[in-house]
């Protein structure tokens, strides 16, 4: 019995600890939980806390760039304003100038309109005296003297009856010459070619304005990879839906001017692109030489031409003399020749032929020394042209005494050809000299691969072989070509050197 109640008061005693440590644990647990929530709630705080910081912060920064975009704002209105007083304040001064300008014209105008009043009131007087000191000398008065000039003038008359009268019997002795002359003006009547005259630009139009942006690409990359490539220069001004290229030679301005139609038309306009349709274009300026070569022949009615005769005669397409198409000027004086030959009863298919063929020379006259006639002459006959041909060519600048009649028509017909009112110029021939001469003094130096005569002779581009020359180089060679074109030629103003080093590496994926 004991035991059994130890046992209850062991049981009952576990039951009160047990009990007290529950409670003692649910104590602690609900303290730890308070902590934890205290420490949240004040996390919580300094998070907002932060944020609230920073947001006051961005909206310092947001207020403090706002202040600066007004006051550049402001200082750029600033400018303007300021740069607006000044062109007003000029204007204000020049109108100034311009006024005591005028009003010291005016008070010089009135004082030569006072000093010719003064020396006219003199010349009356001094005439007056004059002629009564005439009379006094003379002794005869006005009537007597008049008298005496119709008598004089009389005498005149009949010496020059007499001269018009020896006039006319020599005007009989020339009515030969004129019958000579018949033949000569038939011709030209029968011929009746338009007066033609070559430029130096020409003008591409353009579907819209924008386009004048992508032509000059980001920071003028492609107008400057366009004039490089093409060696002509091309002017993009305010003119809309137009802009013009420019070169003194007509073959590189027809490569660039069909180079620049197409980029157009296509519309991807970048470098490499430029390249592929220069060198597109450049093909398609070869063929149209050879088609203007067979064109020329067949008008003139000349056939069995050498096929390299043919190209040379279709290279004259783009030559001109003196600012005449040498091509068409070449078709004339075959036209011509063919005519008075056939007046005279000469060998008309020799005189047509040698006319269409007498400045053949000028084709390649730039690669060989020497004058035209010869050069055009040996080439004709390396190509088995006649004899009676090569010595109509070579004869019809008078380098060789002209032993045919044909010869001689030649001649003539290139004369007639030549000197009809606005065929030719001589000042767009002295500036193309002048450009190319410029050209051939860059191109003299080593190195020197590509040279290019830009806006009107006032600057030369010189392309170097970037193996050959190093930048030091580029600097000499600059400065040599200068020195040297100041020594050789004449020209106004300045012309810009400019010398162009560029490498490029290319690979392919394959």
């Amino acid at each position: 019995m004991i035991s059994y109640g130890i046992a209850a008061v062991v049981a009952i005693v576990a039951a009160v600890v047990g009990f007290v440590l529950d409670r003692f644990v649910v104590n602690a647990k609900a303290t730890r939980a308070a902590e934890d929530a205290e420490r949240v709630v004040r996390d919580a705080e300094k998070q907002a806390e932060t944020l609230k910081k920073e947001a006051l912060l961005e909206a310092k920064d947001q207020i403090i760039k706002m202040k600066q975009d007004e006051e550049v704002d402001a200082k750029s209105r600033r400018k303007e304003i300021t740069a607006l007083e000044n062109r007003l304040s000029q204007r204000e001064e020049t109108i100034d100038r311009r006024a005591e300008t005028l009003d010291k014209r005016e008070h010089q105008i009135s004082s030569a309109q006072g000093q010719i009043t003064k020396r006219e009131g003199e010349l009356d007087e001094a005439l007056s005296e004059a002629l009564v000191q005439l009379e006094r000398i003379a002794q005869m008065s006005p009537e007597e003297a008049k008298t005496e000039l119709l008598a004089s003038i009389a005498e005149d008359v009949k010496r020059d009856a007499a001269a018009l009268i020896r006039e006319s019997e020599a005007a009989a002795k020339e009515e030969a010459d004129k019958r000579a002359r018949n033949i000569v003006s038939l011709a030209i009547q029968r011929i009746a070619a338009d007066q033609t005259s070559e430029n130096t630009v020409s003008v591409v139009q353009i579907p819209s304005d924008d386009m004048k942006g992508r032509l000059i690409g980001r920071e003028g990359r492609n107008i400057r990879a366009f004039e490089q490539i093409t060696g002509i220069n091309l002017v993009i001004d305010d003119t809309p839906e137009t802009v013009v290229i420019s070169s003194f030679d007509p073959v590189r301005r027809e490569v660039g001017r069909i180079t620049l139609e197409t980029l157009i038309s296509d519309g991807r306009i970048h470098p490499a692109r430029i390249e592929e349709m220069f060198n597109k274009a450049e093909a398609l300026v070869a063929e149209q030489v050879q088609q203007a070569g067979e064109q020329a022949s067949f008008d003139a009615g000349v056939h069995n031409l050498h096929p390299e005769i043919i190209r040379t005669l279709g290279r004259l397409r783009y030559r001109t003399s003196y600012g005449q198409n040498v091509l068409n000027h070449s078709l004339e004086v075959s036209w011509l020749a063919g005519v008075m030959a056939e007046e005279l009863g000469a060998d008309v298919a020799l005189a047509k032929r040698a006319g269409l063929l007498h400045d053949l020379g000028k084709a390649i006259d730039h690669e060989i020394e020497g004058p035209h006639a010869v050069i055009g002459a040996d080439l004709a006959r390396r190509f088995g042209e006649p004899p009676s041909v090569v010595h109509a060519i070579e004869s019809h600048h008078g380098d060789v005494e002209p032993a045919s009649v044909e010869a001689v028509l030649v001649m003539a017909a290139d004369a007639i050809s030549a000197a009809r009112p606005g065929a030719r110029r001589e000042t767009l021939e002295a500036y193309v000299k002048r450009l190319e001469k410029l050209e051939a003094v860059a191109n003299a130096h080593k190195g020197v691969e590509k040279t290019f005569a830009m806006q009107a002779g006032r600057e030369i581009r010189v392309m170097v072989e970037p193996e050959t020359i190093s930048d030091a180089d580029a600097v000499v060679l600059a400065r040599d070509i200068a020195k040297e074109i100041e020594a050789e030629l004449e020209y106004p103003g300045q012309i810009k050197v400019l010398v162009l080093r560029e490498s490029r590496a290319v690979d392919y994926a394959k």
